[in-house]
């Protein structure tokens, strides 16, 4: 094998293990600045909160293998930064999400190392299909996200300041990057394919809010 594909695949297996162990840090600051009182959330009200939360941290891991995934087939310079510059942003929300686990008293998804690679695959054989689908994957993949974020936004407990502020800011970023891959030439997915993504979805989510 070439030396630079072996570097390339332990530049990856490196960042893996750093989203997995909760290594990773992030590089904006974090967005739930109000404190509230400790006893401002009722037990039930903190296990549906951490579940959320867990989802939310498991989308993340998901989002860093898929979009790095999608990168390292990915032959245009350009579309590779754009999947690369997303994947950034996206271990800010990973942390967001794990520090508000550790807030809520709760944890990660165990199964955090399968979703990762089932992930990374996917993006692997999406990058394969061409710039323009690849990056319309990508658009698709925010646009759910978006959908699921609102959803929690909408079932959260209304006292739960800190988690609202963090979902926020994660479904602004999630438009933006939704944006940009259209902007930079995203294709429409068939029904089929968008369909078998949300499928995909909610099995993944309906799992982590438990484990």
């Amino acid at each position: 094998m070439r030396p630079g594909f072996i570097d390339g695949l332990l530049d990856e297996a490196d960042r893996a293990l750093r989203v997995l162990s909760g290594a990773a840090s992030a590089g904006r600051p974090y967005p739930a600045k109000a404190q509230e009182p400790a006893n401002q959330l009722s037990d039930k009200e903190k296990r549906h909160a951490a579940g959320l939360m867990r989802v939310n941290h498991v989308g993340e891991v998901c989002a860093q293998a898929l979009y790095r995934g999608q990168a390292v087939g990915c032959r245009d310079e350009a579309a590779r930064n754009l999947l690369r510059e997303a994947a950034a942003e996206e271990v800010d929300h990973l942390v967001w999400c794990g520090r508000r686990l550790d807030e809520l008293g709760s944890r990660p998804s165990l199964l955090n190392p399968l979703w990762y690679a089932g992930s990374f695959a996917l993006g692997m054989l999406a990058s394969y299909a061409g710039v323009p689908r690849n990056l319309g994957f990508m658009a698709e993949t925010e646009r759910q996200v978006e959908a699921h974020l609102e959803g929690h936004l909408q079932t959260l407990p209304e006292q739960d300041r800190r988690s609202r502020e963090v979902v926020q800011c994660m479904k602004d970023d999630e438009a933006g990057h939704r944006d940009s891959a259209e902007r930079a030439g995203a294709v429409s997915l068939p029904p089929l394919a968008r369909g078998a993504m949300r499928a995909m979805s909610k099995a993944m989510t309906g799992t982590a809010y438990w484990i």
